[in-house]
C-alpha cells in the first residue's frame, strides 16, 4: 500500500493555520515538498496583493464591505408598490395577444414532437419521484412532479399573480420572493379553471397525435416541453375571460339580459362566429406549415416536405378543442359576471 506523504515543521502552528513562511519544513517525498513550495508561493502572492490594495486607501475596502453586507443583511422593502406598466385593456389588444399566443403554442408543439410518446411519464407509480397522494399513497406521475416543481419556481417569481396565468396546482404555490404587481382591475373575482380538462386533452389526445410511438428515455426533456405546451394552452384557453369581459363591456345591455336569465345556450350562440373561427383555423394551419418545415437556401433542391407537426392537426386542435374550451370559459365567466356588478 502506498504511504501518504507527510510534512513536519519546526514551528508549533495550530491546526488550520497557514504555515509560517520562515518555518523549517521537511517532507517525506519530493512531490509533497513541491506542492508545499507552490502553496507558499501562492500564499506569498496573495499577501503581496492584499498589501498592494491596502496601500491604495480604504475606498476599496469600504466597497467590498458594502457588497458583503448586501449578501447577508435583509434589504429594506420599498414603500412604493410595483405596478404593471404594460398597455391598457382593450378588445383589440386581446385579439393581438391571442394571435401572439398561437406562435407560442405551435413552437411548443414542434419542440415536444421531436421526442417519442414516452407514455411512462404520464403514468402514476411508474418513475420514482418523491411525490405521493397523502390519502391513497399513490406516487405521482413524472409529469405531475415536473409541473409542480416548475410552478414552485414560477410562483416565487409572481407569475401566478398575473390575471392571465392559471396555476395547475394553486393550492401548493409558495410565498412570493418578488413583491406582487398591481394590475388594472379588468376581470371580476372568479376562480374558473379548466386545467384538469386541458391535461386530459393533452396527455390522452394531443401527445399521441403529434409524437412518434415508443420510448426514447428522454423523460426530462419530454416533460420540459410538456410543461411549456400545457402552460401555453392554459393561458390561451383561460384568456377567454378577457374576451368575455371585453364583449360584455361592448354590449352590456344584451349580455345583462342573458346573464339575468342564466341562458347559457344563448350566451354561447352570441359568442360563436363560424367565419371568424374558420379564419383562425386557416391562419394557425398556415403558421404550422410554415414554422414546421426546414427552410432551404436559394437554389437548394426541393425535396418532399416533411412537417415537424402535421399542420392540419394544429388546425383541428383549434377547431375541436382550443376554441370550444375558450368559449366554455367565456360562458362560465359571463354567467357570474353580474355577481360583482356594482349597484
Amino acid at each position: 500500500m502506498a504511504q501518504l506523504a507527510t510534512c513536519t515543521t519546526s514551528s508549533q502552528a495550530t491546526l488550520g493555520v497557514v504555515l509560517p513562511s520562515r518555518a523549517r519544513t521537511t517532507c517525506s517525498t519530493p512531490a509533497a515538498a513541491t506542492r508545499l513550495d507552490k502553496l507558499r508561493q501562492g500564499a506569498a502572492t496573495f499577501t503581496r496583493s492584499v498589501r498592494l490594495h491596502a496601500s491604495r486607501g480604504p475606498r476599496r475596502a469600504r466597497r467590498v464591505t458594502a457588497v458583503k453586507g448586501s449578501l447577508t443583511q435583509p434589504q429594506p422593502q420599498s414603500s412604493q408598490k410595483d405596478v404593471d406598466l404594460s398597455s391598457t385593456f382593450s378588445l383589440d389588444e386581446v385579439r393581438q395577444s391571442l394571435i401572439r399566443q398561437e406562435d407560442s403554442i405551435i413552437f411548443s408543439l414542434i419542440e415536444r414532437a421531436q421526442f417519442k410518446h414516452n407514455d411512462v411519464v404520464y403514468q402514476e407509480n411508474s418513475i420514482a419521484v418523491p411525490l405521493y397522494d397523502r390519502h391513497t399513497g399513490t406516487r405521482a406521475s413524472f409529469l405531475e412532479y415536473y409541473l409542480r416543481e416548475s410552478e414552485q419556481m414560477h410562483g416565487k417569481m409572481r407569475r401566478y399573480t398575473s390575471p392571465d396565468e392559471m396555476a395547475f396546482y394553486p393550492e401548493s404555490l409558495p410565498p412570493l420572493v418578488l413583491p406582487p404587481l398591481e394590475y388594472p382591475s379588468v376581470l371580476v373575482p372568479q376562480n374558473i379553471s379548466l386545467n384538469d380538462e386541458i391535461v386530459e386533452l393533452y396527455t390522452k389526445t394531443l401527445v399521441p397525435a403529434i409524437c412518434e410511438a415508443g420510448d426514447d428515455n428522454n423523460y426530462g426533456s419530454t416533460c420540459m416541453f410538456d410543461v411549456q405546451v400545457l402552460q401555453a394552452l392554459s393561458k390561451r384557453i383561460h384568456y377567454g375571460k378577457f374576451v368575455a369581459e371585453a364583449k360584455f363591456r361592448s354590449n352590456k345591455e344584451t349580455y345583462t339580459q342573458l346573464i339575468k336569465a342564466q341562458d347559457a345556450e344563448a350566451i354561447m350562440d352570441s359568442l360563436t362566429f363560424p367565419a371568424v373561427e374558420k379564419h383562425v383555423v386557416d391562419r394557425v394551419t398556415k403558421k404550422a406549415a410554415t414554422y414546421g418545415q426546414d427552410v432551404l437556401v436559394e437554389g437548394a433542391e426541393q425535396k418532399e416536405i416533411k412537417y415537424k407537426v402535421p399542420p392540419e392537426m394544429v388546425g383541428e386542435l383549434y377547431s375541436k378543442w382550443i376554441m370550444p374550451l375558450t368559449k366554455k370559459v367565456q360562458v362560465l365567466y359571463l354567467l357570474k359576471r353580474l355577481d360583482h356588478e356594482e349597484n
